[in-house]
C-alpha cells in the first residue's frame, strides 16, 4: 500500500485533501484546496513513536511533512480522524509497505517541544520555579513577535467583539472596558491584575477609569517591555507592572482583582488556595473577574500529558469547567454575581491573530524560527477549531466578598449593558 493512499485511508475519500510522499505516491482529488506532503521517513517514524496528534505535530513542526493550502480549514476537515478509522488489515498492510525501518527509528522530538524530564527537575506540578519555566516556555518567545501576531494592544487573551465586523483593536479595548465595568471601577479605586501579560488591562484601568493598578506577571520580557509602555503613556503615578509570581504580591486591601487568562495555569489541585488568596487581597463588597479557558462540561480530563498543546504550548496547563470553578469560588467565600460564556469570542480573536501570523510570516520565521512559527500556525489554527466545535469554552465569571453583614455593594440592577 502507498504512503499516500495510507494517509487517505484515515482521512476519507470525502475531505478533499490531496496526499503526496516521499515514494512519489499521490492520492486525492485533482486540483484540491489543501494538500499533505510526507517529505521523509522521519515523519513516519514521529508517527510510529507517537501515533495520532503529538505525531503529526512532531513530523510538521520539524518540517517532515508540510501542509499546502489554509491550515485550519485541513484542521477542519481532520478534526476527528484517527487511525481508529483504519480496519486491522488495512494496519497491517500498511505496515508491511511502510517497510521496518521508518518504524524503528528512533529521533528526537524537536528543540520546540517542552521535554517533560526537562520540567520534572524543576520539581513537581505547579512548583514556582516550574511555573516560571513553563511561563517563559511560551511568553518569552520575542516581544517583537508577539506584536506581529497580536497587533498594539498586546493582548493574548479573547476579545469581545461588539459586532460581527469589529476589528481585533476594538474588540480588545470592549474586553478591557466590560471587565472594568463588570469590577465597576471608579477614581481611586485599587486594582490587581494578576497574570497581567503586556499590562493592558493595567493601563487601561489606569487610563480610562483613574485606578491605581498593579499587574505581576511570571514573564520578564512582558514586565519590561509593560513598565515601558506604561512611560511611554504617562501612567507612572497610576500604572505599574512586576515581574512576580502573583504568591508572593505583600500589598492588601484591594478594590478590585482582575485574572484575565491565569486560572489556566494554576492547576486543579491549586484553584482552592488560588482564589482563597485573591479573596484574602480583597476589601470587603469588593469584586473578582475570573476570565480564562474551561472544559465545556467536567467528564474531560483536565491535564494531557502527552497532548501537542501541553508539549509545545503550555506546559503543565490544566483546563477545567465553569461549574467546578464557581463551585470552589462560593466555597471560598465569593458571591457570583454574573458569568457569561464567550466561545465564539475566541473563536473569531483567534483568526484575526492567525491572520497577523500569515501577513508577517517571513518575518516571523526570521525573528523565531521557522519550528516555533510553525507551532503557532498548528496551534492557533486548531484553538479556532476547538472553541467553534465546543471541545473548549472561555468563561467569564464575576464575584464579590460580602462584608461581615452579607453585604455586596452590588446594585440592584446595574447599569452595565452586560451582553
Amino acid at each position: 500500500m502507498a504512503l499516500a493512499t495510507i494517509f487517505e485511508k484515515i482521512v476519507g475519500t470525502d475531505a478533499n485533501i490531496a496526499f503526496m510522499a516521499y515514494d512519489g505516491s499521490k492520492a486525492g482529488p485533482d486540483g484540491a484546496d489543501l494538500a499533505i506532503e510526507v517529505k521523509s521517513p522521519i515523519a513516519v517514524a514521529y508517527l510510529a513513536q507517537a501515533p495520532g496528534e503529538l505525531g503529526l505535530a512532531r513530523a510538521y513542526i520539524s518540517g517532515h511533512i508540510d501542509v499546502h493550502g489554509d491550515m485550519y480549514a485541513l484542521l477542519d476537515r481532520m478534526w476527528n480522524i484517527t487511525t481508529n478509522d483504519l480496519t486491522t488489515s488495512e494496519k497491517l498492510a500498511a505496515v508491511r509497505s511502510l517497510g521496518v525501518k521508518p518504524l524503528l527509528m528512533r529521533v528526537p522530538p524537536p528543540p520546540q517541544e517542552m521535554r517533560q524530564s526537562a520540567l520534572a527537575r524543576l520539581g513537581s506540578r505547579h512548583a514556582k520555579q516550574r511555573d516560571a519555566e513553563a511561563i517563559h516556555h511560551h511568553y518569552d518567545v520575542s516581544n517583537r513577535f508577539y506584536e506581529w501576531v497580536l497587533g498594539p494592544s498586546m493582548a493574548y487573551t479573547c476579545a469581545v467583539f461588539p459586532s460581527q465586523d469589529s476589528t481585533l483593536e476594538e474588540a480588545q479595548y470592549a474586553k478591557f472596558d466590560l471587565v472594568a465595568r463588570k469590577l465597576d471601577l471608579k477614581p481611586g479605586m485599587r486594582l490587581l491584575d494578576v497574570g497581567c501579560g503586556w499590562g493592558g488591562m493595567v493601563m487601561h484601568a489606569a487610563k480610562h477609569y483613574g485606578v491605581k493598578a498593579l499587574g505581576v506577571t511570571l514573564s520578564q520580557q512582558q514586565a519590561e517591555w509593560a513598565q515601558r509602555a506604561i512611560a511611554e503613556a504617562g501612567l507612572e503615578d497610576l500604572a505599574e507592572v512586576r515581574f512576580m509570581d502573583y504568591r508572593d504580591v505583600p500589598e492588601t486591601g484591594f478594590d478590585a482583582v482582575s485574572s484575565i487568562g491565569l486560572t489556566e495555569h494554576i492547576g486543579k489541585a491549586n484553584v482552592p488556595s488560588y482564589f482563597e488568596f485573591l479573596y484574602g487581597k480583597l476589601k470587603p463588597e469588593g469584586r473578582i473577574l475570573n476570565h480564562c479557558i474551561t472544559r465545556p462540561t467536567g467528564k474531560e480530563k483536565t491535564f494531557n500529558k502527552g497532548g501537542f498543546i501541553n508539549r509545545y504550548v503550555f506546559p503543565d496547563g490544566e483546563l477545567e469547567s465553569v461549574g467546578w470553578l464557581v463551585r470552589q469560588m462560593e466555597d471560598l467565600g465569593f458571591e457570583i454575581r454574573h458569568e457569561e460564556n464567550l466561545r465564539e469570542h475566541y473563536a473569531q480573536t483567534l483568526r484575526y491573530w492567525c491572520d497577523n501570523l500569515d501577513a508577517n510570516w517571513e518575518a516571523a520565521v526570521q525573528e523565531v524560527g521557522m519550528g516555533t512559527a510553525r507551532v503557532w500556525a498548528l496551534y492557533m489554527a486548531g484553538c479556532i477549531v476547538g472553541f467553534e466545535r465546543n471541545k473548549v469554552q472561555l468563561h467569564q465569571v464575576l464575584g464579590v466578598k460580602l462584608d461581615e453583614s452579607g453585604h455586596s455593594g452590588v446594585q440592584l440592577r446595574p447599569s452595565l449593558d452586560w451582553p
